[in-house]
């Protein structure tokens, strides 16, 4: 596994000629990609950058922090533009909300909401330079959905580092992210705990050398 992220980061230096690197973050909802996006973002600048809720959607617009520096110990620095994305979903119900307790009204907003914030998503495709597709491990993530997002980050040859995530949890299974994707470099995470986020760090100062 770790030649296969070697391989991913290097792809992503070497074709990268820009100064600020942009990655985004993607995934079907409730994988964990806003919580992920807070705990780099708490890392690396002190701050949160996203919501956090067990109710579906909660990220409706493409979420930026930028100027995110990884430093080595050796002075190198790295600029990112981290973008966590609206979860992507095929379609978007308001009773999502409402099963939640979301009043109706405001429910039926913020389908409408959700589904503007997939197709900006989808549009940003065309800008970000490498992607983590982060999924739950307690799931079978070998959906329609979670299949497409891999097949449209792979006709655009943007670089992709799954990650199974929620591994702290008793019926994770990270194995089953690795069986749906093998053609992918798979890393271990749990972002609410930050189990292997070090890891994730680790790798990409190793490639700026």
């Amino acid at each position: 596994m770790i030649n296969r992220l070697k391989q991913f980061f290097n792809s992503l230096f070497s074709e990268s000629e820009k100064e600020d690197i942009s990655i985004g973050i993607y995934g079907p909802p409730n994988a964990g990609k806003s919580t992920l996006a807070n705990h780099i973002s708490n890392d690396l600048t002190g701050e949160d950058m996203s919501n956090v809720s067990e109710v579906p959607h909660e990220t409706r617009v493409v979420e930026k922090k930028e100027k995110v520096t990884i430093e080595s110990d050796d002075g190198r620095t790295l600029d990112l533009n981290l973008l966590d994305m609206p979860g992507i979903s095929t379609n978007v119900d308001f009773k999502d909300f409402t099963e939640h307790g979301v009043d109706e009204d405001e429910a039926k907003g913020r389908a409408k909401e959700a589904t503007k914030g997939i197709v900006e998503a989808i549009k940003y495709l065309d800008d970000v330079d490498a992607c983590l597709v982060i999924f739950d491990s307690t799931e079978d993530p070998y959906t329609q959905v979670n299949v497409t997002i891999i097949g449209n980050l792979e006709a655009k040859d943007i670089p992709i580092l799954v990650l199974a995530n929620k591994v702290d949890l008793e019926d994770s299974d990270p194995s089953r992210v690795r069986d749906a994707f093998p053609q992918h470099p798979v890393l271990e995470i749990s972002a609410k705990e930050g189990k292997n986020i070090d890891k994730l760090y680790e790798e990409i100062i190793e490639r700026l050398g």
